[in-house]
Parts: structure tokens; sequence; C-alpha cells
């Protein structure tokens, strides 16, 4: 699907969340253009520093003030970009969950974070 959809980056690292000024996103964050998730919307990513056609992995997020769950894909993220990732998405009302591609597999087992 990454390499097939374009990415598009609408939230860069750095910037203040529309709603929330006081969270800032911490790696390029965007959609799949063209792709429908489950909130009626494209499906989110999260964007890394490596190849962005590759899929590092999912993270499931459930949120407490919008009652909604989501899941965003990683592409392209380092062990330590998707730790920082998940670390964002369990803070404040939200909680998440790591899956990582089996084939991506980069984090430490001990972590916390890698969910088979």
């Amino acid at each position: 699907m990454l390499r097939t959809h374009t990415i598009v980056i609408d939230r860069p690292a750095g910037s203040s969340h529309p709603r929330y000024p006081e969270f800032r996103y911490p790696l390029d964050y965007g959609y799949l253009d063209g792709t429908s998730g489950g909130d009626g919307n494209e499906i989110d990513v999260w964007c890394g520093s490596c190849d962005r056609s590759v899929l590092t992995g999912i993270v499931c997020t459930v949120d407490g003030v919008k009652r909604d769950a989501e899941v965003k894909l990683l592409a392209g993220c380092t062990a330590a970009e998707a730790e920082t990732v998940l670390h964002a998405h369990n803070s404040g009302p939200q909680a998440a969950i790591l899956v990582l591609n089996p084939r991506e597999r980069t984090l430490r087992r001990d972590s916390g974070a890698v969910v088979s």
C-alpha cells in the first residue's frame, strides 16, 4: 500500500496539533492519499527517516476524548522513532500498542513496545 499510494504530509515534525497546540508532532505525520480508514478519513501515517515505502509497523490507538480507535501506519521508522510515536500515543487520554512488521523487527523485546 505504501508503494502504490502517495503519502501526504500535512503535519511536519515539530508542528503543533491544530486543536491541541501543546502537542507537537515528533515526526512527519500525514495520510495515504486515496485510502479510507476506520474513521472515514484517509489512513494516517507516521513517517520516519528511512525508506518511506517500507512498512515498519502499525500503531493501534484508543482515544478517550474523541471516543474512537484507529490504526496508524509507521513508514520507514527506526526503532527509536517507533518508540517515540508509541510514547506520544500513550500520553494523556490516549492508549496505544505497537505491532511491528515481522520483517522489520528492530525494537528490543524488553522495551514493552513489541507485540507479536
